[in-house]
Order: structure tokens, then C-alpha cells, then sequence
């Protein structure tokens, strides 16, 4: 099961490569996003799958023409993704990979800045187990 959706564009206060005041500010806009996400996955009806991993993939929609810092943008997104797991009742950790990328865009149009979020079931790979002729494990294959 997949399941795509979109969240608001990161706010540039909860960057972490910046001065941007006071601690309590930064808090309230923590707050600020969590909320603003959780309020935008109940309102598209997005659905988690039900898995007991997750891989999450970003893409970055910029609201203009500037080069943007991935890791940064990822970074942005922190409290962003705990507004996810609140709205969806599961805990962060189920969050196995998130891979980002940012979109390239001719022309942003004004206010279209945004986070298309796709979450899928993470996928584990078959731990093989090579046994030995008396049955105890002698290779393992991940």
C-alpha cells in the first residue's frame, strides 16, 4: 500500500543552520508546523499503510528559484513528520528511510510551495541462512 500526499513548504525559522533568535520562537514554530502538517494529513485523508516499517520520499517543491541545501530541507522537516505520525497514531521510529530530493521548477508559481510526501512499506530484504551438514548456521546472506 502506498500512500501520497502533500504537506505545507518547510518555514526557513526551523532551519538549523541559522541564528533566528530567541529559543521560544523557535519552539513556537515548531509547534506551529507540527500542527500546520498533522491538520494537512487528516484533511487529505491520507491513509498509513499498515506495515511495521515505513520508507518516506520527499520531494521539495521550492515557492522560488533558489538553490536549496537538501540535508538542510530534510532537516526543516523534522517537526513536520511528527505532525505525520501524530495525525496517523504511530510513532516516529516506524520511519525506517526517508529519501529527499527537490523538484526542479521553470516558473514557481506564487504560494505553490510544498513537501509531496509518498510513504510505502519498507521493504526488508531475506536474511538467507546457509546451514552446515550437522544444521548449524555457517553463512549468512543479507
Amino acid at each position: 500500500m502506498t500512500a501520497t500526499f502533500t504537506l505545507p513548504w518547510p518555514p526557513s525559522s526551523l532551519s538549523p543552520n541559522g541564528q533566528h533568535g530567541h529559543w521560544a520562537a523557535k519552539t513556537r514554530a515548531k509547534k506551529s508546523y507540527r500542527d500546520a502538517c498533522y491538520v494537512a494529513v487528516l484533511a487529505q485523508k491520507a491513509k498509513c499503510p499498515s506495515a511495521r516499517g515505513l520508507d518516506l520520499e520527499l520531494v521539495f517543491v521550492p515557492p522560488d528559484r533558489r538553490r536549496y541545501d537538501r540535508d538542510n530541507l530534510v532537516a526543516r522537516m523534522k517537526a513536520g513528520l511528527d505532525g505525520l505520525a501524530a495525525a496517523w497514531g504511530v510513532n516516529d521510529w516506524k520511519f525506517v528511510r526517508v529519501s529527499a530530493e527537490i523538484a526542479e521548477t521553470v516558473a514557481p508559481a506564487r504560494g505553490a510551495a510544498e513537501v509531496r510526501v509518498t510513504v510505502r512499506e519498507h521493504a526488508r530484504a531475506p536474511i538467507i541462512i546457509d546451514r552446515d551438514a550437522d544444521g548449524l548456521p555457517a553463512r549468512l546472506h543479507l
